[in-house]
């Protein structure tokens, strides 16, 4: 119905051919497009080999809230690209034990997003920048990285902070979670 639509739309106009469905579909790029489906078919694999799930066990247990979890993913997201990862995301965690609009999903979406700005191969754009306009990873990671992390950390604090308003718990949410992952970096800071 809307191949024949958009025939009838553009007919008789001088480009016509140009206009027409399997033109549109010569000018697919059919590689992303087979690139991202191959991503996806990989993390339903995953999903159904059970390995999502033991992922998102093993950081439940050993990570201290969820919100960390959530930063955790953000920041890979700097080395995956964000939509295999929040594919994956969504197989770790089970859409009946957080809900559709539950701040996990909110906070995934900000931290995923942001997250792949932080290098440059984090994100299909970033990648698209650097074949374009040649940009170089070091170049990136140089003059751009630190602004994006900060950036990325600031959108975070922001988030939570304006969660704990919304919700009237804001000494009750952030302060527990800042403690939490100061601990973190404490014991993170013995590794490097």
């Amino acid at each position: 119905a809307m191949w024949t639509l958009t025939d009838i739309i553009h007919l008789g106009e001088e480009d016509e051919d140009s206009q027409r469905v399997p033109a549109a579909l010569a000018r697919l790029d059919t590689s992303g497009i087979l690139f991202f489906l191959g991503i996806l078919m990989s993390i339903g694999v995953l999903d159904k080999a059970g390995l999502l799930k033991a992922l998102a066990v093993f950081l439940n247990e050993n990570l201290p809230s969820l919100d960390i979890i959530a930063t955790v993913i953000g920041i890979a997201s700097a080395l995956i690209d964000n939509v295999p990862l929040v594919a994956a995301t969504m197989g770790m965690y089970d859409i009946t034990e957080f809900g559709t609009d539950d701040k996990l999903w909110q906070l995934i979406a900000l931290c995923a997003g942001t997250g792949g700005s932080i290098l440059i191969i984090g994100s299909a754009s970033g990648v698209a920048l650097m074949g374009l306009e040649k940009v170089d990873f070091l170049w990136y990671a140089k003059k751009v990285s630190v602004g994006a992390a900060v950036g990325y950390f600031a959108g975070i604090a922001t988030y939570l902070v304006q969660n704990a308003v919304l919700s009237g718990g804001l000494m009750d949410a952030v302060v527990p979670q800042a403690m939490a992952s100061a601990e973190v970096v404490q014991s993170l800071s013995g590794v490097f």
